[in-house]
């Protein structure tokens, strides 16, 4: 079996049944490919969707549990995975047609860990073919992961990439479960340990934008968990940046975007806290603790990845303690009248 396909499913009845459409469209052997939807206590039809695709599909599996979270529902899909790359995909999103044979191809080819590819964002307009299925070069260049993450902006996301199996089960790197920002965490440890990495400018990947997503989700208990998930993010990068392997001809570039990634979080969490109910007396405990870390101030945070005069200004606030307190204050007031 070449490749399973992992998806996690939380009330996607709108959604999946296009996403589960693209992998069928593939134009791989029935034998080559699974694919595996994890029902994460949907409250909607999705299960009812998902039993209904696997009733028609010998190679659909579906995984019906109670309400853990994304990051457990992803465990649970790889442990019963019997393909050589696994891909993990999002219900809400769908792929090109007839791109998974080319990836597969030169993921195998190359013997690589991890193939990375292209994404496009949508919203309601449907684009179903890649824009250069037939333009893809012969030859790639391969690197180990701290050259490739030394070398490129990376998402956080783990939608456009693919992972062979067998090296995610030597390194034990599985996603950490109860907590958002997960996937960036995964995502930077895999890359960090991968021995064979490339990226190839296919047309793949359709991330569809959603109002109604998790991470834009303003209920003040999920908005409150976000921002706190923001914070052990920060933390765990530091472990991850300490493990760099600093003899490593790409060690210090590579330190410097994991250092830029884990100020993004702290950067993040207090745009975020411009907008919750947290507090304010709790900021300088969070700054201080991430100041040990190096997470702060955010010295290494405008760049290459990240650019751009908002930015700027924010940045120019948060790392002035004496300010961020009146301008939080002072936001929140015009937020509330506002809404």
């Amino acid at each position: 079996m070449k490749i399973s396909f992992i998806i996690p499913c939380y009330n996607m009845e709108l959604y999946l049944s296009e996403c589960l459409d693209s992998l069928l469209s593939q134009q791989l052997e029935v034998s080559e490919y699974e694919i595996i939807v994890i029902n994460d206590g949907s409250k909607d039809s999705t299960l009812e969707i998902a039993t209904n695709y696997a009733a028609n599909h010998t190679n659909i599996v579906v995984i019906d549990k109670k309400n853990a979270g994304v990051g457990a529902a992803r465990n649970s899909g790889f442990d019963i995975a019997r393909g050589e790359y696994i891909y993990f995909l999002d219900p809400d999103d769908y792929l090109a047609e007839k791109t998974i044979p080319v990836l597969l191809k030169i993921a195998h080819k190359n013997n690589l860990d991890i193939l990375t590819f292209e994404s496009k964002s949508v919203v309601k307009r449907k684009f179903p073919l890649s824009k250069n299925l037939s333009g893809i070069p012969n030859e790639i260049e391969i690197f180990d992961g701290i050259t490739y993450l030394a070398k490129n902006k990376h998402k956080n996301e783990i939608w456009w990439y693919l992972i062979r199996r067998d090296f995610m089960i030597d390194t034990g790197v599985r996603f950490i479960e109860g907590i958002w920002m997960e996937d960036a965490i995964f995502t930077a440890e895999l890359f960090c340990v991968a021995n064979s990495m490339a990226h190839v400018s296919l047309d793949v990947h359709r991330y569809r934008i959603l109002p109604t997503s998790a991470m834009r989700n303003k209920s003040p208990e999920h908005y409150n968990k976000v921002i706190h998930d923001n914070a052990k993010a920060a933390h765990i990068f530091d472990r991850l940046i300490k493990n760099v392997p600093m003899i490593h001809r790409s060690a210090d570039a590579c330190i410097k975007r994991l250092k830029t990634r884990q100020q993004s979080f702290v950067f993040f969490l207090m745009v975020r806290l411009m907008k919750s109910d947290i507090s304010i007396k709790e900021i300088p405990g969070m700054l201080k603790n991430f100041k040990k870390i190096g997470a702060y101030p955010l010295d290494e945070f405008i760049g290459e990845d990240y650019n751009g005069i908002g930015y700027s200004v924010l940045v120019f606030i948060f790392n002035r303690k004496s300010l961020i307190n009146p301008f939080i204050k002072l936001f929140r007031s015009f937020y509330t009248l506002a809404r």
